[in-house]
């Protein structure tokens, strides 16, 4: 096995969430998603504590990216429209891998408890990057957080309808962010 071939990262969390989908997140071992990959197990405790992180893989930098897109929306962007931007910066860094692993992804989550409650704090994590991001362009808290919990609900909206639609290998996850983001404004609306 290659000690630092590149991609090792990406290797690893396509062989996990493989393996997850094949057998269970309880069945898998680390051993397991190493061999898969074609690392060492020394390598995969360089990139991840333990199995569990692979699912939030990168979210430090979706998070980085939500909220840089919102910092940098146009001074007169309303609340919403600076969640857009965050959206339109956040969707540019996810590729094909990205899109290819939402149906698996989706399905080893929904078979694991352990991995449900993860993705959970990971909305958590991403909402709050949204929230203080607004909170910082002097959205009234209140707003802020509904706003960012709305963009969360339109950013997972948009990625399952990405990766599950045929036509998601020629449209942008942007598009679909946006169009889920849209449609959550108008739902909101209608609440009265």
């Amino acid at each position: 096995m290659a000690r630092w071939e590149p991609g090792a990262r990406e290797r690893l969390v396509v062989a996990a969430v493989d393996l997850f989908t094949e057998q269970g997140y309880d069945a898998t071992t680390v051993a397991q998603i190493a061999e898969r990959a074609g690392v060492t197990k020394s390598t995969f405790f360089r990139y991840f504590p333990d199995k569990r992180e692979l699912l939030v893989a990168g979210q430090e930098t979706l998070s980085r990216l939500l909220a840089e897109g919102i910092a940098e929306a146009s001074a007169g962007a309303s609340p919403l429209e600076a969640v857009a931007a965050g959206l339109e910066r956040a969707s540019g860094a996810m590729g094909p891998m990205n899109r290819d692993l939402g149906p698996r992804l989706k399905a080893a989550v929904a078979a694991s408890t352990e991995l449900q409650d993860r993705d959970a704090l990971k909305s958590v994590g991403l909402a709050a990057a949204m929230t203080a991001a607004l909170i910082a362009r002097g959205v009234p808290d209140p707003t802020a957080h509904l706003a960012g919990e709305l963009g969360v609900l339109a950013f997972k909206r948009g990625y399952a309808r990405w990766s599950e639609d045929d036509r998601g290998a020629e449209r942008e996850l942007a598009y679909y962010a946006s169009t889920a983001l849209n449609e959550l404004r108008a739902a909101s609306a209608s609440l009265g």
